[in-house]
């Protein structure tokens, strides 16, 4: 396995930008598919993204699309995911994680690293 750390977090009113970043250390990052999820009060934990390790693909939740960016820096360990246009809706706590394999998904329990999240707020 491997340690993420995801900072970046705030709070921001609708319409605005944040940019969260995930720091890897202790384990293998850079040949795996990285992904960001979300997780709001009450609610599942839902896929946002997923890049894969060469970052030549890259999915979206439709309800992301177009407004967040995913990308990675493989030289120093990181991900990270621009969020531009902020909904209230996209209030919650984001994760980053280590896919456990190649195949990129949206499926939480395919992947084995989790950080510890970062809060998320919009106001409206």
């Amino acid at each position: 396995q491997v340690q993420l750390v995801e900072s970046g977090g705030g709070l921001v009113q609708a319409g605005g930008s944040l940019r969260l970043s995930c720091a890897a250390s202790g384990g293998t990052f850079s040949s795996y598919p990285m992904g960001w999820f979300r997780q709001g009060p009450g609610k599942e934990r839902e896929f946002v993204a997923v890049i894969s390790w060469t970052g030549g693909t890259i999915y979206y939740a439709d309800s992301v699309k177009g407004r967040f960016t995913i990308s990675r820096n493989n030289a120093r360990n990181t991900v990270s995911l621009q969020m531009n246009s902020l909904k209230p809706e996209d209030t919650a706590v984001y994760y980053c994680a280590r896919s456990r394999g190649q195949t990129l998904t949206a499926t939480p329990t395919d992947y084995d690293s989790w950080g510890q999240g970062t809060q998320v707020t919009v106001s409206s």
